[in-house]
């Protein structure tokens, strides 16, 4: 016999386990952004990693679609407390742009046209960890999504996942970018809930 309410089982439904703590599932894709949607065309776009000794390796939108594409499915985490499980992507990884890039620096700066930046530590962009994004779901990724190319880092909370990226800057030290210079978390992992500093 059980003396179990649904008053006590969360409205009668199961957690899943893929959902960070404090996270609520949807279906749909919210949009989120801090200012305009900037208005880029491929033909304009660029990617570049400056690192400390001024280097710079840069991408056209050419050289991007020519280096290998993976397809990544992923579930993604929003500081705002939703969840978007088993999304479809198509990206280059990180670990593919970083294979010429000699760096001894351990943080990088993401930078988004419109002028967003956001810090992440180079440990969570290699390894499989996190790609150059331009489709979602089949589709050219849209522009109120980050498009033409987005960062995808999707074991962090997605702020850190910058939209219309145009490079990375290598950091000697782990420094604040917009959010969390605005109180988030200096890195923004889901499952410890690293939402603010």
């Amino acid at each position: 016999m059980s003396f179990i309410t649904r008053g006590f089982t969360g409205r009668g439904r199961e957690r899943d386990d893929r959902l960070p703590p404090g996270q609520t599932l949807v279906g749909d894709f919210p949009v989120l952004s801090a200012g305009p949607t900037p208005d880029i065309d491929t033909a304009d776009w660029e990617f570049t990693i400056r690192t400390e000794s001024g280097a710079q390796h840069s991408w056209n939108w050419d050289q991007l679609m020519a280096l290998p594409i993976e397809d990544v499915t992923t579930d993604i985490h929003c500081v705002t407390h939703w969840s978007k499980l088993g999304t479809g992507w198509r990206g280059v990884a990180l670990d593919t742009l970083f294979e010429g890039v000699d760096t001894d620096y351990a943080y990088t700066m993401a930078h988004s046209y419109g002028g967003y930046t956001t810090n992440v530590p180079l440990d969570d962009l290699l390894d499989g960890k996190a790609w150059i994004a331009f489709e979602f779901d089949g589709e050219p990724l849209d522009p109120e999504h980050g498009g033409p190319a987005r960062l995808l880092v999707p074991h962090l909370y997605f702020w850190k996942s910058a939209k219309w990226v145009r490079g990375l800057v290598m950091m000697e030290d782990d420094e604040p970018g917009f959010w969390e210079q605005n109180g988030y978390h200096l890195r923004g992992d889901p499952w410890k809930e690293e939402r603010y500093w």
